[in-house]
């Protein structure tokens, strides 16, 4: 993934001073620099992939040096294959950076905003633009607060049950292709693609716009994913359908371990209300409530108490 300096001016509504011919440099890494210490002469550990940032500190550094001093310091800065460089504050930049600038092809960038806050803004934003991703077939639907990805073999019913949970007052994401980001080190966002966004495909009626019949809350943009739900055909002879649900199994997806259930299908079960419970749990395992466990600790515990019982009486 990298996203270039053009369409970084653009989301941010950045001031070009001065390198033109770099807008098409990528952006490859989510890190962002502030290259106090290498202004001041220490270069061994310098990151110049990163994007670089100066606020009112480098600034003010460099213009308390001589003439001579900085434009050596600048020299040596944009000598690296810098992807950009952006001036928070509306900050005036010292002469000679903007000539020095136009001479590397380096684009120098300015932004009114703060540096504390810009630097917040920017790495929101590339940690969104640059994270790892993948499309997976399924569908993505909102159900009490929790993000549920439907999987499963074409045909076994997702796109269906997902209306039934619009129709109940759930929401929508994303049909048939769900786009998953990792955003962080654990957190997976889904969305839909750009030209199924707020569609949705039922066999024998054809492409529906879920927006357009149940209205705008019937949608939402992205969700984070808490839980996978794969439906798959009823086997008679399997016989390892969890039946308490004390072991929590869990699916890689992008190098982040979601849980995971299998819900059997046929004829006469009520998938809707199914998920609606699923999810419901998750809920509750998640602020530490877990009923599975607790009806085994019961059960034990009535177990022991009859076994004491009938230990007293045979005395």
């Amino acid at each position: 993934m990298s996203l270039t300096i053009q369409e970084l001016i653009s989301h941010f509504k950045l001031e070009l001073l001065a390198g033109r011919k770099g807008l098409k440099n990528k952006l490859m890494v989510t890190d962002i620099k502030r290259p106090g210490i290498e202004l001041a002469g220490y270069w061994k550990y310098f990151t110049p992939e990163r994007i670089q940032l100066l606020g009112r500190t480098e600034i003010n550094f460099l213009s308390e040096l001589s003439f001579l001093e900085r434009k050596e310091r600048l020299i040596k800065f944009f000598s690296y294959q810098l992807p950009g460089v952006i001036i928070t504050r509306n900050l005036k930049p010292p002469e000679p950076m903007i000539q020095i600038a136009k001479e590397t092809g380096v684009p120098l960038l300015r932004v009114k905003t703060s540096t504390t806050r810009f630097l917040s803004q920017l790495t929101d934003y590339l940690e969104k633009k640059l994270a790892p991703s993948k499309t997976v077939h399924g569908v993505l639907v909102e159900v009490y607060g929790v993000g549920v990805l439907l999987i499963g073999e074409s045909g076994i019913g997702k796109s269906e049950t997902a209306l039934e949970l619009v129709k109940r007052g759930h929401r929508l994401i994303a049909d048939d292709v769900v786009e998953l980001k990792r955003i962080g080190a654990s957190t997976l966002v889904g969305t839909a693609l750009k030209i199924n966004q707020h569609y949705m495909e039922l066999r024998g009626i054809g492409i529906i716009d879920v927006k357009t019949l149940f209205g705008a809350g019937a949608i939402k943009s992205e969700q984070v994913v808490h839980m996978i739900i794969e439906l798959e055909d009823w086997k008679c002879q399997k016989d390892d359908y969890d039946r308490l649900g004390l072991n929590t199994a869990t699916a890689p997806l992008l190098g982040v371990e979601i849980p995971k259930v299998v819900v059997p299908v046929r004829p006469g079960r009520n998938l809707t209300t199914i998920i609606e419970v699923a999810a419901m749990n998750h809920r509750l395992k998640c602020i530490g409530f877990d009923a599975a466990k607790k009806f085994t600790r019961q059960l034990e515990a009535e177990i022991s108490r009859k076994r004491e019982k009938n230990t007293l009486k045979g005395e």
